[in-house]
């Protein structure tokens, strides 16, 4: 089966095809980080018209190099939400459009889900069940999964996401736009200890985050800070990620040895989203999965962000359980995962 994967949930423009039997053939991704860069974040009315400039050249492009014909396409997959309203509806309206005049099934994704699915695009591929670490600009989530539209949602965060903590901080350093490569960047030159900011919630019961009270630690240590040198902003920087990576760390360390408990072997992490490709992330998360008896899978970096690979591949999955949708399947803004219509595995405990 051969599939055309959409993504337009938010300021990036994806398209790619994947195959049965071949695997993924082409994929392509348009980033607006130049576009948003200005306004020091995303405005959905710009994300939306650079949408429509650029998704049907760039399905041209992708079809091209995968070397298909957009008839010889036995599905289109595009992400029906969460995202921007007016994001979403470019690339539900294409891939509607597409599957009218070429007479080919349609299906909406979750864009959760994509993420969560993301390493079962590289070898060696994660087994079902394991444990997933969703952190992303606007979700910090822990999951479940126990299969495809198999997802218990166990942890999320109670306010700011990490992503979101990441670009507010990198803001107010004056570092720019995206934040979570900027902080990285600074921070790789900053003292991690020079400041000893909160680490919210680690020692809590449950599994749920909190980075508001580390966000406005950093704002009230600037505004005392005075002259703000690049020395001083790179042990800011470092100060604020090694604690937001302690944060993340702790609480998904706590979901394994929750697993680890209740589940027999083998045990596995999945870390997906944006914020996994932050290296410093990935070495700590590696660390605390070896120590708990986990084997930890993470996408390529490309696969990390948002992308249609991953939107292509969890089609496939569900064509290939027989999903289908109508027309009528508008995109959803706010779309908790646990509550999708294909999720099977229950409610947050």
């Amino acid at each position: 089966m051969r599939v055309l994967g959409i993504e337009t949930s938010c300021d990036e423009t994806g398209v790619a095809v994947y195959d049965t039997d071949a695997g993924l053939l082409a994929h392509r991704l348009h980033s607006q980080v130049d576009l948003h860069a200005r306004y020091g974040g995303v405005v959905p009315e710009l994300a939306s018209r650079d949408h429509i400039r650029r998704l049907v050249p760039l399905i041209e492009e992708v079809a091209a190099e995968a070397g298909t014909r957009l008839a010889d396409l036995d599905g289109i997959a595009y992400t029906q939400g969460p995202g921007l309203a007016g994001a979403l509806l470019v690339g539900a309206s294409v891939a509607n459009a597409l599957g009218l005049a070429l007479g080919k099934p349609v299906v909406g994704i979750h864009h959760l889900e994509g993420h969560l699915l993301s390493p079962l695009l590289a070898e060696p591929r994660p087994d079902f069940p394991f444990v997933a670490l969703l952190v992303s600009g606007g979700h910090t989530q822990l999951y479940e999964v126990a299969g495809v539209g198999r997802y218990t949602l166990i942890g999320d965060t109670l306010d700011d996401a990490a992503g979101e903590a990441f670009d507010k901080t990198a803001k107010l350093l004056g570092l720019g736009f995206p934040g979570g490569p900027a902080i990285e960047r600074a921070a790789a030159q900053g003292n991690p200890k020079r400041h000893r900011f909160p680490r919210p919630l680690v020692d809590a019961d449950g599994f749920d985050f909190s980075f508001s009270g580390l966000k406005t630690a950093v704002r009230r240590t600037v505004e005392t800070a005075g002259e703000l040198t690049p020395n001083a902003v790179a042990d800011l920087a470092a100060s604020f990620q090694a604690a937001a990576i302690d944060v993340l760390v702790s609480r998904t360390t706590k979901a394994m040895e929750h697993v680890a408990r209740e589940a027999p072997e083998p045990h596995r992490l999945v870390v997906a989203g944006g914020v996994a490709a932050n290296k410093s992330l990935s070495i700590s998360l590696a660390t605390a999965a070896k120590h708990s008896g986990f084997e930890m899978f993470i996408p390529a970096p490309s696969l990390c962000t948002d992308n249609a690979a991953m939107i292509a591949w969890a089609g496939l999955e569900h064509f290939a359980m027989g999903a289908r949708d109508g027309l009528d399947a508008a995109p959803r803004a706010r779309w908790p995962l646990d509550a999708s219509r294909r999720n099977v595995a229950g409610a947050k405990s």
